[in-house]
Parts: structure tokens; sequence; C-alpha cells
């Protein structure tokens, strides 16, 4: 082969594979610059999968997320250094983040709320009508515990209020309410402290009663944009998200009262 060609076509195969590899990593560095990672408490898994779904679809950019209680969801900040974006169940999780240095405080924004209840098997074989019913002898209980999820700790703090003792009556603290809803489910507790909303969940309504809280208030679910992101501009665009149109017929579905 003449030796001019052969130095062309050698040519040619350099710039092919450094155009090659700069071309795969270049894709690499935008995939990883449009994903974030979401760490959101265990009782939004239901809208928040299909809000994440949905967004997903319409951005092209890729949503991580780590379900679990708010204590977990904290020391995941604090400990790993991971997440880009907090959702919690109520306040004061959100807040010891923010006291921490770990919340871009101007991004906070209220999403939604719900209402903490008394979930009991339909036909409430131990007729149970309030907080003080829990207890009352052989009335199996199982809250959320209160230093692993928000549940727990409005639980623990309207038992407190109203003086009920339920130390004899409590089988389990479980660090979800997720869980909460496997007891009550599998009968091996008669009543439970969950959100309202996960009454829509595997067809509660069908297995379970819904017993109101004498005073009980709405709790209100934020969500922030992380210091430590490493992703500020699509965290902050995921964070608008799930505050739109689109996102509110996905909250009020599974029972959520939108207030934004």
């Amino acid at each position: 082969m003449d030796k001019k060609i052969m130095a062309f076509v050698i040519g040619l195969l350099i710039l092919s594979a450094v155009t090659g590899a700069y071309l795969i990593t270049g894709n690499s560095k935008t995939m990883k610059g449009s994903e974030i990672t979401v760490l959101a408490g265990a009782g939004l898994m239901k809208p928040m999968n299909e809000i994440i779904t949905n967004f997903e679809k319409k951005t092209g950019k890729k949503v991580n997320v780590q379900y679990g209680g708010s204590g977990e969801l904290l020391a995941t900040l604090m400990t790993s250094k991971k997440g880009d974006v907090l959702i919690t169940g109520e306040y004061t999780t959100m807040d010891k983040a923010k006291e921490k240095g770990y919340i871009i405080n101007d991004t906070i924004v209220n999403v939604t709320s719900h209402k903490p209840v008394i979930a009991v098997k339909r036909g409430n074989p131990k007729n149970i009508t309030s907080l003080k019913d829990l207890g009352k002898e052989n009335v199996r209980v199982a809250i959320g515990d209160p230093k692993a999820c928000a549940i727990g700790k409005v639980a623990q703090k309207m038992l407190d209020k109203e003086g009920v003792n339920i130390n004899e009556n409590l089988v389990a603290k479980t660090p979800t309410v997720n869980q909460l809803l496997t007891y009550i489910l599998s009968g091996q507790v008669d009543a439970v402290i969950i959100w309202e909303d996960m009454l829509t969940w595997n067809n509660s309504k069908s297995k379970l009663e819904m017993i109101e809280i004498e005073g009980a208030k709405n709790q209100t679910i934020p969500a922030a944009v992380t210091s430590i992101s490493g992703n500020v501009e699509t965290s902050k665009e995921f964070v608008e998200y799930i505050k739109s149109d689109e996102a509110r017929v996905i909250w009020e579905k599974w029972g959520f009262k939108v207030i934004f």
C-alpha cells in the first residue's frame, strides 16, 4: 500500500478512537450531571414512585431514591454525605438538617400534609375510639419508633400529652411507618397509629377502619435541596416538579392534602 495512503488510514483510525473516547466520556459526564439522589420518608413511597417516574420521562434525567425513617435519612446526610434532595414526613427532621447546615435554606418548600390516625381491623373488635383506649387491657399496640421515624415522634407526643401509657400493650416500635401497616394487616396487633393517607395502600380501606384522634394536627411535609448536592440545578428542578400541577394529581390520589 502506498505510504501516503497508509499514513492517511492510520490518521483516520487514531482520530476515530480519540473522538469515540471523547463522546463516551462526554456522554458519561452528561448522564452523571443529570442524576440526583432523593432521600424520602418511607410513608411517601407510593406517590413519590409515580412522581419520580413522571419526572424522569419528562426531563430525561435520572432520579435515585432512598426511602427510610426520618432518623435514617438524617444519618445518611450526616455520615454518608449522600443525598441531593431531602423530603421528610414532618418538619422536625428538616429543622435538624437545616440547623446542622445540610440544607440550602432558600430551597425549602412545603409540599403537602397528612394527619395521624388510629387504624384498627374492620369491625373494630376491640371497640377502640380514642388514644386512651390504647392503654386498656388486652389491646395489642404498635407505634413507630420516636427516634427513627416521623410518625413515631408524632404518636409519642400525642400519647404523652393525653397521659396514655401503652407500655404493657406495646408489641413493637417500628423504624418506619410502612411496617406498622404490615403489623395491623397481618393481625399481629389490634391498633396502630399511622398516617391517614396510608389507608389507601394495598386495599387497606377494605380491611381496616380509621379512628380519628381528637386534636390531631396535620403534619407538613417539606422538601429541600441539600448543601452537599452535586447537582443543585437538577435538584431544584425536581423540588419544583413535586409541587407542580402534574404532581398535585398524584399526591391527592394517594390521600395527601396538597398545600402549595
